[in-house]
């Protein structure tokens, strides 16, 4: 690996408990870890060095829920206005158009999307496996994501209740519960890295309490428990999943967690919008996770997250994306900006400051996906560094902070460089791709998901 020396950032947010913020200084990076960090001019020799006196240096953002496949169904028009349980019900006639290729290209799409606002590492929640394209599309998420060389922690996602039994999804988008399990153990013996600084990790993630059964849910916590990993899913997104889960199970969502055995520090929970006091004490007694996805939160009309409740309560909060069809856009730099201004329609109590957001898209995630090597710069940390050129329009004036100014001013170019284990991913925001071709074959494919959909369905997906 070659080494990279950082001289003279305009500002280096740390994001660990010893040097917070340095103004100038450098970063050393060599072997794929952070060497040195100081506020002095680095004088080590190395294979690169970068000028970064307009720029401010994070740590590469976790992305900790996504759906990358709804890459391709962006904005369509029939569900541009519909809340979740309409809009989930209509979606789930297009994906189940879904092939191999289709995964394979919108992974590569939202990655790199993600990748351009300065996230290094992202999960994502794939769980459909529609009957037409191949069961492996982990492994096709996953060469997409090694393709990039960003780090990448997918969940393998699962739902078992179709419509037959009474769940949301049509039955040829669900999986049996012992097709689940062999793929599950199949995936973890393949590529689960437990080893510091691993590229891939898995971790599980059966779909919500209204696409899976309770039997799948204690299975899944049980075998993560035995296995150290990571479990995820849906929780308390919306009014209509408390009506559903209190309706059927005779329990709220938290409740209905802890009767399954899911309340631990390795869960995570996305959204987690409708809590009442008591469930969120009971989370951070806990000590699980929350993925804050407030795009999508607003765009489905599903709440107000209580945010900073959850984490004076000690719950580990991070951001997500959520699916490009709920946000409808990749970009973490967004969803700092949306995190924190959404909470702002609160009671000024309860207000989030840029530096919140900013820790809750770095160490939060980090935390969240169960990992302290990433998440901060500091030396023997892995060198995942995300570097924002400040000196463009978007930010003049701003410069009193900058950085705060990432998260208050709007980027209108990419990231300027991308580390990821001291590799170059990105310069000037270019990945070197031919991104105009992966533009065009993803649309088409999109195209192609839209016809299929409607010759089948008869509904009217556009206008």
């Amino acid at each position: 690996m070659k080494s990279v020396l950082i001289n003279n950032p305009l500002r280096i947010a740390t994001m660990n408990d010893e040097q917070n913020e340095i103004a100038g200084g450098h970063i050393y990076i060599e072997d794929g870890v952070i060497k040195s960090i100081g506020p002095e001019p680095g004088t080590f020799k190395a294979d690169e060095v970068i000028d970064a006196k307009t720029m401010v240096v994070t740590p590469g953002f976790v992305n900790t829920h996504h759906h990358l496949y709804q890459t391709l169904t962006r904005n369509i028009p029939l569900m541009q206005d519909q809340e979740l349980f309409p809009w989930l019900k209509n979606h789930y006639e297009l994906w189940r158009e879904i092939t191999t290729e289709a995964i394979e290209v919108s992974t590569r799409v939202g990655l790199l999307e993600l990748m351009k606002s300065g996230v290094t590492c992202s999960s994502d929640h794939l769980y459909l496996f529609p009957s037409q394209a191949s069961p492996e599309l982990i492994d096709a998420e996953i060469g997409s994501a090694r393709s990039l060389g960003i780090r990448f922690q997918p969940t393998r996602g699962s739902m078992s209740l179709g419509q037959r039994l009474g769940g949301l999804p049509p039955d040829d988008v669900v999986q049996t519960e012992a097709t689940i399990q062999k793929d599950t153990e199949r995936l973890v013996a393949r590529y689960h890295d437990t080893s510091v600084g691993a590229m891939t990790r898995i971790s599980l993630a059966p779909c919500s309490p209204f696409s899976v059964t309770p039997e799948l849910m204690k299975q899944t916590a049980s075998y993560a428990r035995d296995n150290q990993l990571q479990i995820h899913t849906h929780l308390a997104e919306t009014l209509d999943e408390e009506k559903f889960c209190l309706e059927k199970f005779g329990s709220r969502p938290v409740g209905l967690m802890k009767e399954l055995e899911w309340l631990s520090s390795n869960s995570w929970y996305a959204h987690a919008v409708h809590l009442n006091d008591s469930e969120i004490m009971t989370m951070g007694s806990k000590k699980v996770g929350i993925s804050h996805c407030p795009s999508s939160n607003m765009r489905l009309g599903s709440g107000i997250a209580r945010i900073k409740e959850l984490i004076d309560a000690g719950v580990n909060v991070s951001l997500g994306v959520d699916g490009s069809a709920s946000n409808d856009s990749g970009d973490m730099l967004l969803e700092m900006r949306n995190a924190m201004l959404l909470s702002r329609l609160r009671n000024q109590e309860f207000w989030l400051t840029a530096r919140d957001v900013l820790r809750m898209a770095t160490r939060g995630g980090a935390a969240v996906l169960g990992r302290d090597d990433i998440g901060e710069i500091s030396v023997g940390k892995q060198a995942d560094l995300a570097l924002f050129d400040m000196s463009g329009l978007s930010q003049a004036g701003g410069m009193s902070d900058p950085v705060a100014a990432l998260v208050f001013t709007t980027h209108r170019k990419p990231v300027e460089y991308l580390i990821v284990q001291g590799s170059i991913l990105l310069r000037q925001g270019e990945s070197g791709l031919d991104e105009y071709k992966l533009t065009s074959e993803h649309n088409r494919i999109a195209e192609t998901m839209l016809k299929k959909a409607h010759q089948r369905s008869g509904i009217k997906f556009i206008n």
